[in-house]
């Protein structure tokens, strides 16, 4: 009798607890439901090269897809017009960018539920409408080929934003160079010692544009020097916190409290080698265990650079890396919210470039736990709706202010600006 009423007791006890989970739940799917929810950097053209799919139904593969994207509460995903760095050696690199452009452009007007924006107001237009804005990005600052001219023409074709380098230093601006290959190293993509005087220029440009500069895959010097040269507040489109994931991808508390402190956001990237230091770990103590085999290739292929590099690629592909919790990602959304005030944090999954989404975050459909979470560890309404998406519109708006104080370049052609060439 009294294991029956200690039975009871204990179940009456769990009803509380049970109802209150359950009013959390429904309060942040309402919440997530009115939310814009912004995502600033989807690799989708990227998966499309690789495997070309009708993006109007659920995908087998990869992480994003309209109907993902609408299950998500996904008002408005930055789509990446992403370069590979191979087109700064071979030459091309704004040719691509224009190809990239007319594809995202295709997507957005072919697709049902899809509508093209590049602005705040259609970004709102679109969730009135009950639509999914899809806007562009340009990953990789040699995609303009060191050309002021190409810069503002892919910002009148659409584009919004740019990523400065990728993990090749370029022409103006060093690289954090790839944590991801052999051989990383990041003094040898420290060539410039930052940014050099006409990489000033492009940033200057795109404050004028109203273009959003993004230090995501830049060196910290690099950074630092975008600080000190913008006149707008400045964002990383896909990037996490180095204190809690120690990977330079990562920002630093400083690097985050300064673009917290000009009026910037920082988009936090879902991967699992982003935000868990287990993660990142795991994976450098796998690489170590390669050097042996990497060396054997090395020696093997020494008459042939290109099967030695595409040997050891195929060896790094191979690595397996565990998955993180999906409840780290809000870790760095906190550290974020903490470090550079609850105005800076977001949301740049990095879906559908990365391949170690957390175990509970496999793409964008999940996106409504983050809300959840938040919720649970005592946010409020007004801060979860920033960091799902208005902290990056008023950070849009403020860019878009600054452009309008900075008068027109009168930057010279290039071959004019080195005295070779060109009608005087």
């Amino acid at each position: 009798m009294k294991s029956a009423l200690a039975i009871v007791i204990v179940l009456l006890s769990a009803l509380p607890i049970a109802a209150a989970e359950d009013d959390l739940r429904a309060r942040a799917a309402r919440i997530h439901a009115g939310a814009i929810v912004v995502d600033t950097h989807e690799d989708v053209p990227e998966r499309l090269e690789k495997e070309w799919v009708d993006l109007a139904v659920r995908g087998r593969t990869g992480h994003v897809d309209a109907v993902r994207l609408k299950e998500g509460g996904v008002t408005a995903p930055f789509f990446a017009a992403y370069v590979p760095a191979s087109f700064a050696k071979t030459g091309g690199a704004a040719r691509r960018t224009l190809e990239l452009i007319d594809l995202i452009r295709r997507i957005a007007d072919g697709t049902p539920g899809f509508v093209f924006a590049d602005s705040p107001a259609g970004i709102r237009a679109a969730k009135r409408d009950g639509k999914t804005a899809i806007l562009i990005g340009i990953e990789g600052g040699h995609a303009i080929e060191d050309s002021l001219g190409a810069l503002s023409s892919f910002a009148r074709l659409g584009a919004r934003y740019m990523t400065l380098t990728h993990t090749n230093t370029n022409g103006w601006a060093d690289s954090a160079g790839s944590f991801f290959a052999w051989g990383f190293d990041p003094k040898k993509t420290a060539i410039h010692g930052g940014l050099t005087d006409f990489g000033r220029e492009v940033v200057l440009e795109m404050n004028r544009l109203g273009m959003l500069v993004d230090v995501s895959h830049v060196s910290d010097k690099t950074l630092a020097d975008v600080l000190a040269a913008s006149r707008a507040p400045v964002f990383a489109s896909h990037s996490s916190c180095r204190a809690v994931a120690d990977m330079p991808r990562n920002l630093t508390d400083d690097q985050i409290r300064a673009i917290g402190g000009k009026g910037g956001v920082v988009m936090i990237n879902v991967s699992s080698t982003f935000v868990d230091q287990r993660v990142v770990d795991d994976f450098v103590r796998q690489k170590a265990a390669l050097a042996p085999r990497v060396a054997e290739i090395e020696e093997r292929w020494a008459a042939d650079p290109a099967k030695r590099d595409a040997a050891v690629s195929a060896l790094m592909d191979g690595l397996k890396r565990p998955r993180a919790d999906w409840t780290r990602v809000v870790d760095h959304i906190e550290r974020v919210m903490r470090i550079g005030g609850p105005a800076a944090a977001g949301l740049g999954t990095d879906f559908d470039g990365i391949e170690d989404p957390p175990t509970g975050l496999e793409d964008v459909s999940k996106l409504p736990k983050v809300t959840e979470e938040l919720l649970r560890r005592g946010h409020s309404e007004a801060e979860v709706r920033g960091v799902l998406g208005e902290n990056f519109l008023a950070f849009w708006d403020r860019a878009i202010a600054a452009s309008r104080s900075i008068p027109p370049s009168k930057a010279p052609l290039p071959a004019m600006r080195e005295g070779a060439g060109g009608r005087r």
